[in-house]
Protein backbone atom coordinates (compact mmCIF):
# COMPACT_ATOMS: atom_id res chain seq x y z
CA UNK A 1 0.00 0.00 0.00
CA UNK A 2 1.20 3.00 -0.82
CA UNK A 3 2.76 4.72 2.10
CA UNK A 4 2.09 8.48 1.50
CA UNK A 5 -1.90 7.47 1.98
CA UNK A 6 -1.20 6.38 5.80
CA UNK A 7 1.57 9.09 6.21
CA UNK A 8 -1.48 11.81 5.27
CA UNK A 9 -3.85 9.93 7.33
CA UNK A 10 -1.05 9.37 10.15
CA UNK A 11 -0.96 13.23 9.87
CA UNK A 12 -4.59 14.44 9.73
CA UNK A 13 -5.83 11.95 12.63
CA UNK A 14 -2.95 13.44 14.86
CA UNK A 15 -4.54 16.88 13.74
CA UNK A 16 -7.89 16.15 14.88
CA UNK A 17 -6.64 14.52 18.41
CA UNK A 18 -5.14 17.94 18.75
CA UNK A 19 -7.92 19.93 17.91
CA UNK A 20 -10.01 17.84 20.64
CA UNK A 21 -6.95 18.16 22.73
CA UNK A 22 -6.96 22.06 23.00
CA UNK A 23 -11.17 22.48 22.80
CA UNK A 24 -10.53 20.66 26.39
CA UNK A 25 -8.09 21.94 28.09
CA UNK A 26 -8.44 25.68 27.73
CA UNK A 27 -9.03 26.71 31.77
CA UNK A 28 -7.30 23.69 33.54
CA UNK A 29 -4.84 23.49 36.49
CA UNK A 30 -3.86 20.65 37.93
CA UNK A 31 -6.60 19.45 39.46
CA UNK A 32 -7.55 18.86 35.88
CA UNK A 33 -4.71 16.79 34.77
CA UNK A 34 -5.13 14.35 38.03
CA UNK A 35 -9.07 14.72 38.33
CA UNK A 36 -10.67 15.99 36.17
CA UNK A 37 -12.02 18.33 38.23
CA UNK A 38 -14.88 15.43 38.99
CA UNK A 39 -16.95 16.22 36.67
CA UNK A 40 -16.90 13.70 33.87
CA UNK A 41 -19.86 11.92 32.31
CA UNK A 42 -19.82 8.52 33.50
CA UNK A 43 -21.21 7.36 29.94
CA UNK A 44 -18.25 9.07 28.23
CA UNK A 45 -15.82 7.82 30.61
CA UNK A 46 -16.96 4.08 30.42
CA UNK A 47 -17.35 4.29 26.57
CA UNK A 48 -13.57 5.14 26.31
CA UNK A 49 -12.57 2.36 28.67
CA UNK A 50 -12.87 -0.19 26.08
CA UNK A 51 -10.16 1.61 23.67
CA UNK A 52 -8.52 1.91 26.52
CA UNK A 53 -8.85 -1.24 27.51
CA UNK A 54 -8.05 -2.98 24.32
CA UNK A 55 -4.79 -1.15 22.95
CA UNK A 56 -3.11 -1.53 20.08
CA UNK A 57 -2.34 -5.11 21.54
CA UNK A 58 -5.63 -6.18 21.35
CA UNK A 59 -6.44 -4.88 17.90
CA UNK A 60 -3.71 -6.43 16.77
CA UNK A 61 -2.99 -9.58 19.04
CA UNK A 62 -6.18 -10.82 19.84
CA UNK A 63 -7.53 -11.45 15.87
CA UNK A 64 -3.78 -12.37 14.97
CA UNK A 65 -4.19 -14.99 18.25
CA UNK A 66 -6.62 -17.33 17.04
CA UNK A 67 -4.85 -18.37 14.38
CA UNK A 68 -3.18 -20.50 16.79
CA UNK A 69 -5.22 -20.24 20.07
CA UNK A 70 -9.17 -20.43 18.75
CA UNK A 71 -11.53 -18.65 20.73
CA UNK A 72 -9.54 -19.87 23.85
CA UNK A 73 -9.80 -15.73 24.75
CA UNK A 74 -13.35 -16.02 25.13
CA UNK A 75 -13.62 -17.85 28.43
CA UNK A 76 -11.30 -14.93 30.27
CA UNK A 77 -14.19 -12.27 28.58
CA UNK A 78 -16.61 -13.90 30.56
CA UNK A 79 -14.31 -13.73 34.06
CA UNK A 80 -14.27 -9.71 33.30
CA UNK A 81 -17.79 -9.54 34.22
CA UNK A 82 -16.96 -10.65 37.87
CA UNK A 83 -13.94 -8.75 37.79
CA UNK A 84 -15.58 -5.98 37.17
CA UNK A 85 -18.12 -6.30 39.29
CA UNK A 86 -15.73 -6.51 42.32
CA UNK A 87 -14.40 -3.32 40.93
CA UNK A 88 -17.74 -1.78 40.89
CA UNK A 89 -18.77 -2.84 44.68
CA UNK A 90 -15.69 -3.41 46.29
CA UNK A 91 -12.82 -1.01 45.15
CA UNK A 92 -14.99 2.09 44.18
CA UNK A 93 -16.86 2.39 47.58
CA UNK A 94 -13.49 2.35 49.22
CA UNK A 95 -11.62 4.95 46.98
CA UNK A 96 -14.39 7.35 47.45
CA UNK A 97 -15.20 6.82 50.63
CA UNK A 98 -11.58 8.26 51.54
CA UNK A 99 -11.43 10.72 48.89
CA UNK A 100 -8.51 9.29 46.79
CA UNK A 101 -6.36 10.85 44.06
CA UNK A 102 -4.13 8.12 44.14
CA UNK A 103 -5.65 4.69 44.88
CA UNK A 104 -2.19 3.34 46.39
CA UNK A 105 -2.66 6.33 49.34
CA UNK A 106 -5.32 3.31 50.48
CA UNK A 107 -2.09 1.15 51.57
CA UNK A 108 -0.19 4.57 53.45
CA UNK A 109 -3.20 4.41 55.79
CA UNK A 110 -3.84 0.64 55.52
CA UNK A 111 -0.28 -0.56 56.45
CA UNK A 112 2.13 2.35 55.98
CA UNK A 113 4.48 4.16 54.54
CA UNK A 114 6.50 1.15 53.60
CA UNK A 115 4.05 -0.74 51.80
CA UNK A 116 2.54 2.71 49.81
CA UNK A 117 5.46 3.10 48.37
CA UNK A 118 6.20 -0.84 47.58
CA UNK A 119 2.11 -0.68 45.83
CA UNK A 120 3.09 2.37 44.01
CA UNK A 121 6.36 1.63 42.89
CA UNK A 122 5.27 -1.82 41.76
CA UNK A 123 2.42 0.17 39.99
CA UNK A 124 4.51 2.41 38.18
CA UNK A 125 6.95 -0.79 36.97
CA UNK A 126 3.74 -2.65 35.81
CA UNK A 127 2.24 0.68 34.06
CA UNK A 128 5.40 1.19 32.46
CA UNK A 129 7.04 -2.19 30.92
CA UNK A 130 2.99 -3.15 29.89
CA UNK A 131 1.97 0.55 28.23
CA UNK A 132 5.51 0.44 26.34
CA UNK A 133 4.83 -3.37 25.05
CA UNK A 134 1.48 -2.42 23.55
CA UNK A 135 2.59 0.99 21.93
CA UNK A 136 6.04 -0.61 20.62
CA UNK A 137 3.65 -2.95 18.88
CA UNK A 138 2.07 0.03 17.22
CA UNK A 139 5.22 1.90 16.57
CA UNK A 140 6.16 -1.45 14.60
CA UNK A 141 3.74 -1.60 12.72
CA UNK A 142 4.00 2.29 11.93
CA UNK A 143 7.80 1.72 11.26
CA UNK A 144 7.16 -1.75 8.86
CA UNK A 145 4.62 -0.41 6.24
CA UNK A 146 5.08 3.89 6.58
CA UNK A 147 8.34 5.01 7.40
CA UNK A 148 11.05 2.15 6.39
CA UNK A 149 10.07 3.26 2.79
CA UNK A 150 11.24 6.47 3.63
CA UNK A 151 14.67 5.15 5.09
CA UNK A 152 13.62 7.13 9.10
CA UNK A 153 15.11 4.86 11.56
CA UNK A 154 13.00 3.36 13.96
CA UNK A 155 14.17 5.07 16.81
CA UNK A 156 12.65 8.46 15.34
CA UNK A 157 9.40 7.06 14.63
CA UNK A 158 9.13 5.70 18.37
CA UNK A 159 10.16 9.64 19.52
CA UNK A 160 7.47 10.77 17.11
CA UNK A 161 5.13 8.69 18.30
CA UNK A 162 5.49 9.04 22.46
CA UNK A 163 5.84 13.16 21.68
CA UNK A 164 2.37 13.13 20.32
CA UNK A 165 0.67 11.70 22.98
CA UNK A 166 2.81 13.79 25.61
CA UNK A 167 1.59 16.76 23.90
CA UNK A 168 -1.59 16.87 23.19
CA UNK A 169 -2.21 15.29 27.49
CA UNK A 170 0.37 17.75 28.57
CA UNK A 171 -2.04 20.62 29.79
CA UNK A 172 -5.63 18.67 29.82
CA UNK A 173 -4.74 15.56 31.55
CA UNK A 174 -7.47 13.05 32.66
CA UNK A 175 -10.31 16.21 31.63
CA UNK A 176 -8.65 15.57 27.69
CA UNK A 177 -8.22 11.62 27.96
CA UNK A 178 -11.70 11.15 28.63
CA UNK A 179 -12.84 13.08 25.13
CA UNK A 180 -9.73 11.58 23.00
CA UNK A 181 -10.64 7.88 24.50
CA UNK A 182 -14.00 8.30 23.19
CA UNK A 183 -13.63 9.36 20.09
CA UNK A 184 -10.56 6.74 19.59
CA UNK A 185 -12.73 4.15 20.68
CA UNK A 186 -15.36 5.10 17.91
CA UNK A 187 -12.36 4.79 15.47
CA UNK A 188 -11.28 1.55 16.33
CA UNK A 189 -14.75 -0.51 16.47
CA UNK A 190 -15.56 1.52 12.65
CA UNK A 191 -12.28 0.09 11.33
CA UNK A 192 -12.54 -3.42 13.17
CA UNK A 193 -16.52 -3.85 11.54
CA UNK A 194 -14.53 -2.10 8.59
CA UNK A 195 -12.51 -4.86 8.26
CA UNK A 196 -14.68 -8.13 8.87
CA UNK A 197 -17.23 -6.47 5.79
CA UNK A 198 -14.26 -6.02 3.22
CA UNK A 199 -12.70 -9.19 3.87
CA UNK A 200 -16.05 -11.22 3.52
CA UNK A 201 -16.89 -9.31 0.45
CA UNK A 202 -13.63 -10.94 -0.90
CA UNK A 203 -14.59 -14.14 0.26
CA UNK A 204 -17.75 -13.68 -1.49
CA UNK A 205 -19.83 -14.42 1.76
CA UNK A 206 -22.97 -12.52 3.00
CA UNK A 207 -23.53 -12.37 6.67
CA UNK A 208 -25.26 -15.69 7.17
CA UNK A 209 -22.36 -17.45 5.50
CA UNK A 210 -19.79 -15.89 7.31
CA UNK A 211 -21.36 -16.94 10.86
CA UNK A 212 -21.78 -20.44 9.47
CA UNK A 213 -18.28 -20.94 8.36
CA UNK A 214 -16.57 -18.97 11.38
CA UNK A 215 -18.23 -20.95 13.74
CA UNK A 216 -17.91 -24.30 11.82
CA UNK A 217 -14.50 -23.65 11.29
CA UNK A 218 -11.86 -24.89 14.05
CA UNK A 219 -10.67 -21.72 15.07
CA UNK A 220 -14.07 -21.24 16.80
CA UNK A 221 -13.47 -23.80 19.31
CA UNK A 222 -14.09 -22.35 22.87
CA UNK A 223 -12.63 -24.66 25.70
CA UNK A 224 -9.41 -25.55 25.87
CA UNK A 225 -9.95 -29.09 28.24
CA UNK A 226 -6.09 -30.01 28.33
CA UNK A 227 -5.20 -29.17 32.30
CA UNK A 228 -2.03 -28.75 31.59
CA UNK A 229 -2.06 -26.21 28.42
CA UNK A 230 -1.21 -22.86 29.73
CA UNK A 231 -4.79 -21.35 27.94
CA UNK A 232 -7.38 -24.41 30.00
CA UNK A 233 -10.75 -22.59 29.93
CA UNK A 234 -10.82 -22.48 33.93
CA UNK A 235 -6.96 -21.02 33.94
CA UNK A 236 -8.40 -18.55 31.44
CA UNK A 237 -11.81 -17.94 33.09
CA UNK A 238 -9.71 -17.15 36.69
CA UNK A 239 -7.00 -14.95 35.06
CA UNK A 240 -10.35 -13.05 33.34
CA UNK A 241 -11.49 -12.45 36.95
CA UNK A 242 -7.93 -11.40 38.33
CA UNK A 243 -6.55 -9.81 35.91
CA UNK A 244 -9.35 -7.01 35.34
CA UNK A 245 -9.11 -6.24 39.16
CA UNK A 246 -5.55 -6.28 39.28
CA UNK A 247 -5.00 -4.33 35.91
CA UNK A 248 -7.60 -1.93 36.00
CA UNK A 249 -9.21 -1.82 39.51
CA UNK A 250 -5.48 -1.58 41.10
CA UNK A 251 -4.51 0.58 38.02
CA UNK A 252 -4.15 4.03 38.50
CA UNK A 253 -4.26 5.13 35.03
CA UNK A 254 -8.29 3.20 34.74
CA UNK A 255 -9.30 3.90 38.53
CA UNK A 256 -7.91 7.91 37.54
CA UNK A 257 -10.97 8.62 34.76
CA UNK A 258 -13.80 6.21 37.17
CA UNK A 259 -12.14 8.55 39.81
CA UNK A 260 -13.11 11.71 37.95
CA UNK A 261 -16.55 10.90 38.03
CA UNK A 262 -19.20 13.09 40.22
CA UNK A 263 -19.83 10.76 42.37
CA UNK A 264 -19.79 6.84 43.45
CA UNK A 265 -22.84 5.98 41.57
CA UNK A 266 -22.12 7.30 38.50
CA UNK A 267 -18.38 6.01 38.71
CA UNK A 268 -19.79 1.99 39.33
CA UNK A 269 -22.22 3.26 36.04
CA UNK A 270 -19.61 3.73 34.20
CA UNK A 271 -17.79 0.40 35.12
CA UNK A 272 -20.54 -2.06 34.97
CA UNK A 273 -21.45 -0.45 31.54
CA UNK A 274 -17.85 -0.47 30.45
CA UNK A 275 -18.01 -4.33 30.96
CA UNK A 276 -21.12 -4.79 29.06
CA UNK A 277 -19.96 -3.01 26.10
CA UNK A 278 -16.37 -4.71 26.02
CA UNK A 279 -17.61 -8.57 25.87
CA UNK A 280 -19.23 -7.55 22.68
CA UNK A 281 -16.41 -5.92 20.90
CA UNK A 282 -14.11 -8.12 22.09
CA UNK A 283 -16.30 -11.00 20.41
CA UNK A 284 -16.06 -8.53 17.30
CA UNK A 285 -12.14 -9.12 17.68
CA UNK A 286 -12.25 -12.65 18.05
CA UNK A 287 -14.51 -13.40 14.64
CA UNK A 288 -12.31 -11.09 13.03
CA UNK A 289 -9.51 -13.19 13.87
CA UNK A 290 -11.54 -16.33 12.52
CA UNK A 291 -11.94 -14.63 9.24
CA UNK A 292 -8.53 -13.82 8.95
CA UNK A 293 -7.54 -17.43 9.45
CA UNK A 294 -9.93 -19.14 7.19
CA UNK A 295 -8.26 -16.26 4.51
CA UNK A 296 -4.82 -16.55 4.72
CA UNK A 297 -5.74 -20.01 4.43
CA UNK A 298 -7.21 -19.82 1.15
CA UNK A 299 -4.20 -17.59 0.04
CA UNK A 300 -1.33 -19.09 0.99
CA UNK A 301 1.12 -17.17 -0.52
CA UNK A 302 0.11 -14.56 2.43
CA UNK A 303 2.00 -16.92 4.54
CA UNK A 304 5.47 -16.11 3.43
CA UNK A 305 4.75 -12.75 4.28
CA UNK A 306 3.55 -13.70 8.11
CA UNK A 307 6.21 -15.63 8.68
CA UNK A 308 9.76 -14.37 10.03
CA UNK A 309 13.04 -15.33 8.23
CA UNK A 310 13.95 -17.43 10.92
CA UNK A 311 10.52 -19.74 9.89
CA UNK A 312 8.50 -18.60 13.00
CA UNK A 313 5.18 -17.47 12.00
CA UNK A 314 4.23 -14.16 13.37
CA UNK A 315 0.96 -14.07 14.95
CA UNK A 316 0.46 -10.69 15.08
CA UNK A 317 1.21 -9.54 11.85
CA UNK A 318 -1.64 -11.31 10.29
CA UNK A 319 -4.10 -8.66 10.58
CA UNK A 320 -1.92 -6.18 8.77
CA UNK A 321 -0.81 -8.16 6.13
CA UNK A 322 -4.04 -8.67 5.30
CA UNK A 323 -5.46 -5.47 5.35
CA UNK A 324 -2.92 -3.98 3.57
CA UNK A 325 -2.56 -7.12 0.47
CA UNK A 326 -6.44 -5.43 0.12
CA UNK A 327 -7.67 -2.32 -1.62
CA UNK A 328 -6.29 1.34 -0.34
CA UNK A 329 -9.43 1.53 1.74
CA UNK A 330 -8.67 -1.48 4.10
CA UNK A 331 -5.43 -0.44 4.71
CA UNK A 332 -6.76 3.17 5.54
CA UNK A 333 -9.11 1.67 7.93
CA UNK A 334 -6.85 -0.63 9.71
CA UNK A 335 -4.57 2.07 10.01
CA UNK A 336 -6.92 4.33 12.02
CA UNK A 337 -7.93 1.43 14.22
CA UNK A 338 -4.61 0.81 15.44
CA UNK A 339 -3.74 4.33 15.93
CA UNK A 340 -6.86 4.86 17.42
CA UNK A 341 -6.44 1.86 19.49
CA UNK A 342 -2.31 2.62 20.49
CA UNK A 343 -2.98 6.47 21.41
CA UNK A 344 -4.65 5.94 24.57
CA UNK A 345 -2.78 3.46 25.82
CA UNK A 346 0.42 5.72 25.74
CA UNK A 347 -1.36 8.78 26.72
CA UNK A 348 -2.96 7.21 29.24
CA UNK A 349 -0.13 5.61 30.91
CA UNK A 350 1.96 8.44 31.18
CA UNK A 351 -1.11 10.26 32.68
CA UNK A 352 -1.20 7.99 35.62
CA UNK A 353 2.46 7.49 36.00
CA UNK A 354 2.82 11.42 36.13
CA UNK A 355 -0.18 11.32 38.50
CA UNK A 356 1.49 8.44 40.64
CA UNK A 357 5.36 9.70 40.59
CA UNK A 358 4.31 13.11 41.88
CA UNK A 359 1.48 11.94 44.35
CA UNK A 360 2.85 8.75 45.79
CA UNK A 361 6.59 9.13 45.02
CA UNK A 362 6.99 12.82 45.39
CA UNK A 363 4.31 14.08 47.89
CA UNK A 364 3.20 16.63 46.37
CA UNK A 365 0.06 16.96 47.70
CA UNK A 366 2.01 17.22 51.49
CA UNK A 367 4.31 19.96 50.25
CA UNK A 368 2.92 23.29 50.43
CA UNK A 369 4.20 24.22 47.29
CA UNK A 370 2.31 26.89 44.77
CA UNK A 371 0.65 25.62 41.63
CA UNK A 372 2.93 27.11 39.43
CA UNK A 373 6.13 24.79 40.79
CA UNK A 374 3.70 21.86 41.21
CA UNK A 375 3.08 22.18 37.25
CA UNK A 376 6.77 22.69 37.05
CA UNK A 377 7.76 19.26 38.47
CA UNK A 378 4.74 17.67 36.85
CA UNK A 379 6.12 18.32 33.33
CA UNK A 380 9.33 17.51 34.31
CA UNK A 381 7.92 13.99 35.66
CA UNK A 382 6.17 13.41 32.47
CA UNK A 383 8.98 14.20 30.24
CA UNK A 384 11.59 11.85 31.52
CA UNK A 385 8.32 8.56 32.06
CA UNK A 386 8.24 9.75 28.62
CA UNK A 387 12.01 9.47 27.55
CA UNK A 388 11.91 5.93 29.17
CA UNK A 389 8.77 5.03 27.12
CA UNK A 390 11.11 5.36 24.55
CA UNK A 391 14.07 3.79 25.12
CA UNK A 392 11.79 0.58 26.26
CA UNK A 393 10.46 0.52 23.51
CA UNK A 394 13.78 0.34 21.14
CA UNK A 395 14.59 -2.19 23.79
CA UNK A 396 11.64 -4.37 22.85
CA UNK A 397 12.27 -3.85 19.17
CA UNK A 398 15.24 -5.72 20.06
CA UNK A 399 14.31 -8.17 21.92
CA UNK A 400 10.78 -9.08 20.45
CA UNK A 401 10.08 -12.85 20.43
CA UNK A 402 6.74 -14.01 21.46
CA UNK A 403 3.21 -12.64 20.82
CA UNK A 404 2.77 -9.62 22.07
CA UNK A 405 -0.35 -10.56 23.77
CA UNK A 406 1.09 -12.82 25.85
CA UNK A 407 3.86 -11.18 26.85
CA UNK A 408 1.67 -8.54 28.19
CA UNK A 409 -0.21 -10.36 30.55
CA UNK A 410 3.55 -12.53 31.58
CA UNK A 411 4.57 -8.82 32.76
CA UNK A 412 0.65 -8.31 34.65
CA UNK A 413 1.15 -11.51 36.88
CA UNK A 414 4.54 -10.59 38.28
CA UNK A 415 4.36 -7.10 38.80
CA UNK A 416 0.18 -6.47 39.67
CA UNK A 417 -0.02 -9.78 41.55
CA UNK A 418 1.92 -8.99 44.40
CA UNK A 419 -0.45 -5.48 44.14
CA UNK A 420 -3.44 -7.68 44.14
CA UNK A 421 -2.24 -9.69 47.30
CA UNK A 422 -1.60 -6.23 49.37
CA UNK A 423 -5.11 -5.03 48.57
CA UNK A 424 -6.92 -8.39 48.94
CA UNK A 425 -4.81 -8.61 52.56
CA UNK A 426 -5.98 -5.13 53.39
CA UNK A 427 -10.09 -5.50 52.36
CA UNK A 428 -10.36 -8.96 53.73
CA UNK A 429 -8.35 -8.76 57.03
CA UNK A 430 -8.04 -6.19 59.83
CA UNK A 431 -4.76 -7.63 60.79
CA UNK A 432 -1.74 -5.31 61.11
CA UNK A 433 1.27 -6.20 59.45
CA UNK A 434 5.14 -5.13 59.95
CA UNK A 435 5.29 -2.79 57.45
CA UNK A 436 9.09 -2.75 56.94
CA UNK A 437 8.70 -6.51 56.16
CA UNK A 438 6.24 -5.75 52.71
CA UNK A 439 9.00 -4.40 49.83
CA UNK A 440 11.06 -7.86 50.47
CA UNK A 441 7.62 -10.29 50.65
CA UNK A 442 6.60 -7.81 46.93
CA UNK A 443 10.11 -8.95 45.70
CA UNK A 444 10.21 -12.12 46.83
CA UNK A 445 6.97 -13.90 45.46
CA UNK A 446 7.47 -12.78 41.30
CA UNK A 447 10.66 -15.00 42.34
CA UNK A 448 9.41 -17.80 43.18
CA UNK A 449 6.20 -17.70 40.98
CA UNK A 450 8.84 -17.49 38.23
CA UNK A 451 11.18 -20.42 39.53
CA UNK A 452 7.77 -22.68 40.07
CA UNK A 453 5.80 -21.68 36.30
CA UNK A 454 9.75 -22.40 34.75
CA UNK A 455 10.46 -25.46 36.03
CA UNK A 456 7.23 -26.81 37.91
CA UNK A 457 4.28 -26.33 36.77
CA UNK A 458 2.48 -23.16 34.17
CA UNK A 459 -0.40 -21.58 35.38
CA UNK A 460 -0.55 -19.44 32.23
CA UNK A 461 -2.26 -16.48 32.51
CA UNK A 462 -3.78 -17.58 36.01
CA UNK A 463 -0.15 -17.07 37.56
CA UNK A 464 -1.40 -13.62 38.80
CA UNK A 465 -3.30 -16.07 41.26
CA UNK A 466 -0.44 -17.61 42.50
CA UNK A 467 1.25 -14.45 42.79
CA UNK A 468 -1.59 -12.59 44.70
CA UNK A 469 -1.61 -15.64 47.35
CA UNK A 470 2.24 -15.83 48.20
CA UNK A 471 1.86 -12.33 48.45
CA UNK A 472 -1.57 -12.54 50.85
CA UNK A 473 0.67 -15.77 52.59
CA UNK A 474 3.77 -13.46 53.17
CA UNK A 475 1.94 -10.55 54.65
CA UNK A 476 0.07 -13.26 57.01
CA UNK A 477 3.33 -14.50 58.45
CA UNK A 478 4.66 -11.22 58.76
CA UNK A 479 1.57 -10.16 60.44
CA UNK A 480 1.81 -8.27 64.26
CA UNK A 481 0.44 -10.94 66.76
CA UNK A 482 -1.76 -8.96 69.47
Amino acid sequence: MNATILLITFLTYTALLFFIAWATSRKTDNQSFFTGNRRSNWFLVAYGMIGASLSGVSFMSVPGDVYNNNFYYLPMLLGFLVGYGVIAFVLLPLYFRMNLTSIYTYLDKRFGNYSYKTGASFFILSRLLGATVRTFLVVYVLYNFVFKAMDIPFSVVAIVFVGIAILYTMRGGVKTIVWTDTMQTTFMIIAVIAAVVFICNELNWNIGEMFSRVFSDKHSDVFNTEWSAPKHWLKQFISGTLVPIAMTGLDQAMMQKSLSCKNIRESQKNVVTSVIMMIPVNILFLTLGAILAIYINENPQLIEQITLASGKFEADKIFPVVAFSLKSIVGVFFFVGLISAAYPTCANALTSLTTSSCIDILDMEKRKWNDERKKKIRLQVQFTLAILFVLLIIMFNIIKNDAVINMVYQIAAYTYGPLLGLFMFGIMTKIKVFDKTVPFICIAVPVICFIIERYIFSFGFSLILLCAALTFAGMLICSKKK
